[in-house]
C-alpha cells in the first residue's frame, strides 16, 4: 500500500536501520514526518519519493 502510514518501528524495518537512527533522523528533520500525539508518523510514499530524489541526485553527481 503506497500511502501506508508508518511509525518509527515500521520505518526502521522498512529502511533496515535501527529505531534509534530513525529517531535521530526525525529529530534532525531529515525524514518527512509529522509528530501526532507524541508519536512520529511517516507516509511510506514520502519515504520512497525522498529516497528516489536523493539517489537520482547522487547518480547525477557521479556521472556529471
Amino acid at each position: 500500500m503506497p500511502d501506508e502510514i508508518m511509525g518509527v518501528k515500521e520505518v526502521a524495518e522498512y529502511l533496515k536501520i535501527k529505531e534509534q537512527t530513525v529517531y535521530k533522523l526525525l529529530q534532525q528533520g531529515k525524514l518527512p514526518a509529522l509528530k501526532i500525539g507524541g508519536q512520529w508518523k511517516v507516509k511510506k510514499s514520502h519515504l520512497d519519493k525522498m529516497f528516489d530524489e536523493i539517489l537520482s541526485s547522487t547518480v547525477k553527481k557521479l556521472h556529471g
